[in-house]
């Protein structure tokens, strides 16, 4: 499965009012693995960005009037897109935006749901986490993401932190098919014994693999809201 987690930075927060997008930013999963592959750019808005928006992302006016304009890489943004599972938190404000820009080149481009499905991790937290506070901040405080790099928004840290949030609020999500299960063990196959000639070498964990898995367990346990599967005593 192919999923991009997406984030974008604007003029202002009201898509009615003309704001524009300054910022594409994604971030490629593939069977919930980060691959490494990312599409990032800035945008000329052709408009001046709020002073609110300002103190929020860093961006100046003057940073994007070199920058391309929307329709110079539409079709490069459309392309990393394709037939995936958009990630994005808060999606309405993000598809809104990118709607209304692809709207802007021809009723022929279509919209953002014609090319890909879309996921709301905001919507998500809030069922999970009903009564507290849901933005990215705070969920990586309480997931167990380290955002120290967050020092403003920006839509490429952005994405490869919510990739990280997403993946750690999703992964106890992951069942076994018990009747899938149930099925293989009858008619299961048993095989002789393998003598093995060679005693095998056994590889023990080193310190900082050790202290990586003990993190990951903390972050799992955040999740589950208490002692997560993995450090139950069998």
């Amino acid at each position: 499965m192919r999923q991009i987690v997406l984030d974008t930075e604007t003029t202002g927060l009201e898509v009615r009012q003309g704001h524009r997008l300054v910022e594409i930013a994604c971030v490629e999963l593939v069977e919930r693995r980060l691959t490494g592959r990312h599409y990032q750019t800035y945008l000329n808005p052709d408009r001046a960005i709020d002073e609110g928006a300002r103190q929020v992302t860093g961006i100046e006016d003057e940073f994007l009037l070199d920058k391309p304009r929307f329709a110079d890489v539409a079709e490069e943004f459309l392309a990393f897109i394709a037939d995936s599972e958009l990630i994005i938190h808060n999606a309405a404000f993000d598809v809104g935006f990118l709607d209304a820009e692809l709207a802007r080149l021809g009723a022929e481009r279509g919209c953002i749901a014609d090319r890909c499905s879309v996921l709301d991790t905001l919507a998500m937290a809030r069922e999970r986490y009903p009564g507290q506070r849901n933005n990215l901040d705070a969920l990586c405080k309480r997931l167990g993401v380290d955002n120290s790099r967050r020092d403003l928004h920006g839509g490429l840290i952005d994405a490869q932190l919510l990739a990280d949030v997403y993946l750690a609020m999703t992964s106890g999500q992951v069942g076994l098919d018990l009747e899938f299960v149930a099925a293989a063990r009858q008619h299961a196959v048993v095989l002789p014994p393998v003598a093995l000639q060679v005693r095998p070498r056994v590889l023990h964990a080193s310190t900082s693999e050790l202290q990586a898995h003990e993190r990951r367990l903390d972050a799992l346990d955040k999740s589950a809201g208490g002692q997560s599967v993995w450090r139950r005593p069998v």
